[in-house]
């Protein structure tokens, strides 16, 4: 994967901040997240950890852990991460669908489902159609029908959700072109939208 400039530029910055202090867990989260960014999974996961130990209080907030480690096929370790997170966060649909997704993966799709955790009141109008696709109360066509309604955001999103769906019921053929869609037709400034770049990569597909 070719990485942009600015990312590389972005982790030279958080490694000089934290030569000179190497004690503040936030530059360890923005450093963890731009090795994310750059597919570096592990080393991610690593500053996640040391910003913790630093601070534990932050355990609950380091849904960006959770992620990296869905990514690492930490999958009980994602899926703890994101039930601690949504005991701050309780109405966040990405969390509750991580979470599924990470139980997908070390479950089954059928256990994952039985435990999805209710989301009612998301404020962003596509997640309540994620959200129902992963409850298996719509289909994937609603979904992408949604996210045109809402511009280039909401397809986006759309598309990367429809495309994990697809992935966590080994369907992968499917999954990929939406996936992909999302990498390359969607440029965000989002995490998510890297974290679809990461996938596609990770996956073989770019």
């Amino acid at each position: 994967m070719q990485q942009p400039p600015n990312l590389l530029a972005e982790l030279q910055l958080w490694d000089q901040r934290l030569k000179i202090n190497p004690r503040n867990p936030q530059a360890y989260v923005r450093r963890g997240m731009v090795r994310f960014k750059l597919a570096q999974i592990q080393a991610s996961i690593a500053d996640f950890d040391q910003a913790e130990a630093l601070q534990p209080a932050l355990t609950p907030y380091l849904w960006q852990r959770g992620l990296s480690y869905y990514y690492a096929e930490q999958f009980e370790a994602g899926a703890r991460q994101f039930e601690l997170d949504l005991q701050v966060n309780h109405q966040d649909v990405e969390e509750t669908v991580w979470r599924f997704l990470c139980l997908a993966r070390s479950q089954g799709l059928a256990p994952a489902r039985t435990s999805l955790i209710p989301v009612k009141t998301d404020s962003r109008p596509i997640m309540a159609r994620i959200y129902r696709l992963f409850a298996g109360d719509c289909s994937s066509e609603d979904v992408l029908l949604g996210g045109q309604q809402e511009g280039s955001r909401g397809a986006f999103y759309a598309n990367l959700y429809v495309g994990l769906f697809y992935e966590a019921a080994h369907q992968k053929t499917l999954a990929r072109p939406y996936l992909v869609k999302a990498a390359d037709e969607y440029c965000l400034d989002d995490y998510m939208w890297h974290l679809a770049r990461v996938h596609c990569y990770l996956r073989g597909w770019f």
